[in-house]
């Protein structure tokens, strides 16, 4: 008798093994956020790398955007010529 709970009990963990993903990828997968979760704390307390830079041009309401076009150089010449 004990030796059929004994099978039932194997099959059940054979299963179990097969769905549980190995220590290693879990190991991996927790570092990984870890990792990414510091970096964000980091960069959110560093705050914007150049703070003056504005977005690239483009709205989305069809305005300039003030993306710093040929008309917005002015005179780059430096008086040459």
């Amino acid at each position: 008798m004990d030796e059929s709970r004994q099978s039932s009990w194997t099959g059940a963990g054979a299963v179990l093994r097969k769905v549980v993903p190995p220590p290693a990828l879990c190991g991996f997968l927790l570092l990984l956020a870890l990792i990414f979760t510091v970096s964000y704390v980091v960069g959110a307390g560093v705050g914007p790398v150049a703070p003056g830079m504005h977005g690239s041009g483009t709205s989305r309401d069809g305005g300039d955007g003030g993306g710093g076009g040929v008309d917005d150089m002015g005179n780059m010449q430096g008086g040459h010529g």
